[in-house]
């Protein structure tokens, strides 16, 4: 894959493409993500997760209907009436986005209370969004570096970020599900539901057909 392949399967700017290209094609290779139905998938999947290759931490800025929407088990409608995005706000201020984190991240893969912080100190980062503090312990330990102590360096290191990506996809084997062109399946390993299935969908028909799988 040259970085025009890759540019058209993830349909990015030529800007994006020259930045995500060589740091992508090394992680693909380091993890062995490189045939040519698993780096469709891959693309699909890592660039809903990051929003087009243009995010790589988690917001939380969301207006009410759609805090009780995304979080409907983890946050009372009287707390998410209070912390969500209000009439006149451009969004919601960085200390709300954190409590909602501690809220609905709270005792989850590794994560302490909500008082203890975790759930934004360990909030998605990455390409792929890699979320809870077992999993950045994991990653840490994969890639041998203490995102533990420096989470952010998932959002600041563009290597560390698409290699954060290939190693998950790695750990979970997700390439089995790749090359069954279970791609409901994916979406679950990746994301926990099937969250966006008709957009990650639309990406991955895309990636296909510029990949010739």
């Amino acid at each position: 894959m040259d970085k025009a392949t890759f540019q058209k399967a993830a349909g990015l700017s030529a800007e994006l493409a020259e930045r995500w290209f060589e740091p992508v094609s090394a992680a693909l290779f380091e993890f062995g993500i490189l045939q040519p139905q698993r780096v469709a998938a891959w693309i699909a999947q890592v660039g809903h997760e990051s929003k087009g290759f243009s995010t790589l931490a988690e917001s939380f800025d969301y207006a009410v209907p759609a805090l009780v929407d995304q979080f409907d088990k983890r946050i009372t409608p009287a707390l998410a009436q209070q912390l969500g995005r209000q009439p006149g706000e451009r969004m919601v201020p960085i200390e709300r986005q954190a409590r909602i984190a501690a809220i609905v991240y709270a005792k989850r893969y590794g994560n302490g209370e909500a008082a203890s912080g975790d759930g934004w100190r360990f909030r998605g980062r990455g390409l792929k969004q890699i979320t809870f503090r077992a999993n950045y312990e994991a990653c840490s330990h994969a890639l041998g570096v203490d995102l533990v102590s420096e989470p952010d360096r998932l959002a600041t290191d563009d290597a560390l970020a698409a290699r954060s990506a290939a190693w998950f996809w790695f750990a979970n084997g997700c390439s089995a599900l790749a090359d069954r062109g279970d791609f409901v399946g994916l979406t679950r390993r990746i994301n926990g539901s099937v969250n966006g299935l008709a957009a990650r969908e639309a990406r991955w028909e895309r990636a296909k057909q510029v990949l010739n799988v």
